[in-house]
């Protein structure tokens, strides 16, 4: 059993952190921030060319995490590859020793590095998850047998400040009925919001673990507030970061209290360090994770 999943089960506060593959195949600078967060939490996800930009693929940088001795967690978008093309990277991925998989829809290919690239999706998230529930039970989509099922812990995305909340809700309650038994979620900076969704979302037993974002300069913030669908930064924690005499500190006292405010609702907390690596144990120091 994973990491994460007994951690999980035991209804244990747990930690995720993320990490980034090279654009390329020198692994020095994703291997050096897996050596600093992987003791830290209990899986790491592996980003599936996040921003819609080329990076080398999760699959194989999730069995270097896993060589490297810490837990991956594989991410799966459904923006680059059809259906055959995805049940085929869940078997890989299975076969691989991958045990936890995050399924994402992906970011538009026209927000990214190659802004022709044709999107996919050809299935949505909630319809992967039930293919990855459903390769679980020993079948692919079209309920033909496998020969070697698997048994992936698999999660998914929330957004809980996104509104209209009910809508925002029905999307969770499909993919819980789709089979997801975690959810990461966007940034939080609202912790009531946080708040409603974790408590609609504990009695079907899904786990819901909090994003945390370093915001490290007021052009990191600029970024996401102008390419990123679906992440808005509010006004007051913006202005915090740029009226900041040292912005980076100011992002982590920021997180720390993010931390210890999400402590009280949250099943867990995924840390975005944004390369922020070194300051990760000094935010779950001060949150007393550690």
């Amino acid at each position: 059993m994973s990491r994460l999943r007994d951690a999980l089960d035991r209804g244990e506060f747990v930690i995720t952190g993320e990490v980034a593959p090279p654009l390329g195949t020198n692994m020095t600078s994703m291997d050096a921030s897996v050596a600093e967060l992987g003791p830290l939490c209990h899986a790491l996800n592996v980003t599936d060319n996040q921003g819609a930009t080329l990076h080398l693929s999760s699959l194989a940088a999730s069995r270097a995490v896993a060589d490297a001795g810490f837990e991956p967690i594989f991410q799966q978008t459904c923006r680059d590859r059809n259906r055959l093309a995805l049940q085929s990277d869940l078997l890989a991925a299975w076969t691989l020793g991958l045990e936890n998989v995050l399924v994402v829809t992906g970011d538009a290919p026209r927000g990214g590095d190659h802004p022709h690239a044709r999107g996919v999706f050809d299935l949505d998230s909630s319809q992967l998850i039930e293919i990855a529930a459903g390769m679980n039970d020993g079948h692919d989509m079209i309920g033909r047998d496998l020969d070697g099922g698997t048994d992936f812990l698999i999660g998914a995305a929330a957004f809980p400040e996104a509104e209209p909340w009910e809508a925002q809700y029905a999307r969770i309650s499909r993919k819980i009925e789709a089979g997801a038994r975690f959810f990461q979620t966007q940034a939080i900076f609202d912790i009531d919001k946080f708040a409603r969704t974790a408590d609609a979302v504990a009695p079907t037993g899904a786990k819901l673990i909090a994003g945390v974002l370093l915001l490290k300069s007021p052009r990191v913030i600029d970024f996401i507030n102008n390419r990123l669908a679906g992440l808005m930064i509010p006004d007051h924690v913006a202005d915090r970061i740029r009226t900041a005499a040292d912005p980076a500190e100011e992002a982590v006292q920021l997180a720390i209290e993010q931390v210890r405010a999400l402590r009280e609702v949250a099943d867990g907390v995924h840390i975005m360090p944004l390369g922020m690596d070194t300051s990760v144990r000094r935010i779950l120091e001060s949150a007393d994770l550690i």
